[in-house]
């Protein structure tokens, strides 16, 4: 990684980057790749190119990349539960989905009371099995990401399975169009992006933080931060509570206080991230048509 390759805008960012590590890209024939997610058993990376409606494999070990699965749906984001199974959002099919062990599909959610879903959009996994995706409508205003169709629901919310029930319900109906979401550390917290600017310069691009609530109720929801370039997109967290997150230029670094203390500089706009590697100090980037990826000195906090 050369001096041209990140920004520190807070010394706190000074010590994260390495700085004879090299940004790698690993790929780069995607449309729009999006939802990386790291299987730590196998070394490898699945993550989606949404309109080409296929979802792209990376072997660790030998670096090759092969399709694993086509078509998927135009599926975009994706996480691995407690288990180890993947757990996807196809926006062709307007629904969530879990791949078994056996590669059977079984899917979550499909409708909430008997209306479709607009398209899910990206999804994570708490500790207690319960699954959180957000539904903006991006695979319904066009054809170029999904299918062509009006909203049945009207609007784009914040959806929890039960992990028990298989109830769903809407935690957050106050979002124009959310996007990444993850919990903090102790699960204490959700931070939910809003990508809203896509639908006019009036609406936000910003991330919001809710408290937890015991019962999976949320409450509060102030604004984390405001994005300084483009949109956030997808985001994780390190070890020690820092959101690396996606943005026009690259991926930004928050301090927990809510600080931007620095910057990865990618020559594309990022669309997600996810740590990976047998020590989870390999930074995964999706970058429109690309995928890269650099190591750290840090690591990604564990999710399963």
């Amino acid at each position: 990684m050369s001096a041209s390759d990140f920004e520190i805008l807070d010394e706190r960012f000074a010590r994260l980057p390495c700085t004879t590590a090299t940004i790698h890209k690993l790929f780069d024939k995607c449309d729009w790749a999006e939802g990386p997610a790291y299987f730590p058993a196998g070394r490898y990376l699945v993550w989606s190119d949404i309109p080409n409606n296929r979802m792209l494999r990376f072997d660790e070990t030998n670096g090759v990349v092969s399709v694993f699965r086509n078509p998927s749906n135009n599926s975009n984001g994706n996480t691995v539960d407690r288990q180890g199974r993947l757990v996807t959002c196809e926006h062709g099919t307007r629904r969530v989905t879990r791949t078994e062990h056996d590669g059977t599909i079984t899917v979550l959610a499909d409708n909430y009371r008997g209306k479709r879903l607009n398209s899910p959009n990206d999804v994570v996994v708490k500790s207690d099995g319960s699954i959180w995706f957000t539904d903006p409508t991006y695979g319904i205003d066009s054809d170029y990401e999904g299918n062509k169709a009006d909203s049945e629901i009207g609007a784009s919310h914040v959806y929890r399975i039960d992990p028990h029930s298989a109830e769903i319900s809407v935690v957050c109906d106050d979002f124009v169009k959310p996007n990444g979401l993850a919990f903090s550390l102790d699960e204490s917290l959700l931070y939910v992006v809003d990508t809203g600017r896509t639908h006019g310069a009036q609406h936000p691009a910003h991330m919001r933080v809710f408290n937890v609530e015991p019962s999976g109720r949320l409450s509060g929801g102030r604004v984390f931060a405001d994005s300084t370039k483009g949109l956030f997109d997808g985001f994780r967290f390190d070890t020690e509570g820092r959101i690396w997150t996606s943005a026009a230029d690259g991926v930004h670094v928050y301090d927990p206080d809510g600080t931007l203390i620095g910057k990865i500089l990618i020559p594309e706009v990022v669309a997600n991230v996810c740590f990976g590697g047998p020590k989870r100090d390999r930074l995964f980037i999706c970058a429109t048509t690309s995928l890269y990826s650099v190591r750290l000195f840090v690591n990604g906090a564990k999710t399963f």
